[in-house]
């Protein structure tokens, strides 16, 4: 059984409620810590983490909200940065979304498509071929 607890928060130093369902919360999702922040902090770090976007000034746990297109960070995309690197099957420059370390081949798109690259492989969840 749980009972309120009060804390301080470490961001505006003011005392919280901890609530016995805030805490049955916690314990369900596995969490093991209590919160550091009360629920204004919360809510405004939340706001400020998603741009400012969204979300409610209640700061409580239970709303299960949470994720969008882009995994629930919010904002927009940046641009992927490229780097550029020889194919090691034609040759040809290629440009590829990591920094080659040169321990292990690099390919062109059409080079990779061709050896079979990115289509199956490596386990995890059967029937996507």
């Amino acid at each position: 059984m749980y009972t309120d607890e009060t804390l301080n928060c470490t961001d505006c130093n003011a005392p919280f409620t901890f609530s016995a369902g805030e805490q049955e919360f916690f314990a369900a999702k596995g969490f093991t810590n209590k919160p550091n922040r009360c629920p204004d902090c919360r809510a405004a770090r939340k706001a400020q983490r998603n741009g400012g976007a969204g979300g409610s000034a209640g700061g409580g746990y239970s709303s299960g909200g949470g994720g969008g297109a882009a995994g629930g960070y919010g904002g927009e995309r940046r641009p992927r940065e490229m780097f550029q690197a020889t194919c090691s099957g034609c040759g040809q420059i290629a440009e590829v979304p990591f920094q080659p370390r040169g321990d292990k081949p690099v390919y062109c798109r059409d080079c990779f498509a061709t050896r079979g690259g990115g289509a199956g492989g490596g386990g995890g969840r059967g029937g996507y071929r």
